[in-house]
């Protein structure tokens, strides 16, 4: 996609805004799911950061576990897209596992770039997070609710950063080749698998290679953390979504002169470009980015 296109195809979403799954989004690929079942996703925490943008990311992100455990109908998981902490240190893993134990739905939680930050990152995140069942360097898959999810692992230092591998991806036509291909397929990852902006490391390399696997499929929906706003993505039957952070927001791709990085807004506006998001796989249903301005 060119730059221009790509740009004219996302936007920056404000509060509140619902979006209806349709024909080819979750709600037609939960069709036999379990009525009600519902999950949240929550992205880039980055306990341990401080500076200007938030001044308390503890505070925010105990906000966003509040806010999930007061929902009405209790989401079957929450999942983390990545970059739980700052610096991969070990009182910041402490700090957030405090924290994100008190939610009631169980938890799975993906690695950032900023939780493997050298040797030791990578063995606190998995002492802290990680799933027993998972497989290489942490990615796995599960059936739940009449749907296929799928856990992947792009991030690393150096070479690995925005990368799946191709023990990984061998892994995923192998995860993938017995389903069927009207088999609801839900993918979690942290670095968004289509191009965002390239240009920032807001893309994965390799991963055209994983979603020429997930073109089989006739629903497939990809939810990422990494660039801490909501833009969407389409192509054919898959679609992509991004998440807002807890931590701070980030500007848009082609805003003249801006660069990836935390963006410091007005202090009266952070609870409102900081959220989470709500799915329910029902037919009908629809897909919820919630601020913390909303709780």
């Amino acid at each position: 996609m060119k730059r221009r296109d790509f740009v004219h195809h996302v936007a920056w979403t404000g509060a509140g805004i619902v979006y209806a799954l349709g024909p080819s989004g979750l709600a037609r690929a939960a069709e036999g799911a379990t009525s009600g079942f519902t999950f949240a996703q929550i992205s880039d925490s980055h306990i341990g950061y401080s500076g200007p943008a938030n001044g308390d990311v503890r505070a925010t992100l105990e906000k966003t576990v509040v806010a999930v455990n007061g929902l009405q109908n209790q989401p079957a998981f929450v999942i983390h897209t990545g970059d739980v902490t700052h610096l991969s240190k070990a009182e910041e893993f402490d700090d957030a596992r405090a924290i994100l134990s008190k939610l009631r739905a169980p938890l799975i939680t993906l690695p950032g770039e900023h939780d493997v930050i050298g040797a030791d990152g990578p063995k606190r995140f998995a002492a802290s997070f990680a799933r027993p069942d998972a497989k290489g360097r942490g990615w796995s898959s599960w059936d739940q609710g009449g749907a296929h999810f799928v856990a992947l692992i792009n991030v690393g230092e150096g070479e690995t950063m925005g990368m799946l591998g191709d023990e990984q991806i061998a892994w995923l036509a192998n995860d993938l080749g017995s389903r069927k291909a009207d088999t609801p397929i839900v993918v979690f990852g942290h670095v968004p698998l289509f191009a965002a902006a390239p240009e920032w490391g807001w893309t994965t390399t390799d991963g055209t290679k994983a979603i020429a696997l997930l073109r089989r499929f006739a629903a497939v929906t990809v939810l990422n953390g990494h660039i801490h706003q909501i833009l969407e993505h389409q192509d054919g039957a898959i679609r992509f979504a991004t998440a807002r952070a807890t931590a701070w927001p980030q500007a848009v791709p082609g805003t003249p002169g801006a660069k990836p990085g935390p963006l410091k807004v007005a202090p009266e506006s952070l609870l409102g470009v900081l959220g989470y998001r709500t799915v329910e796989l029902d037919p009908g249903s629809a897909w919820h980015d919630r601020t913390l301005a909303q709780g």
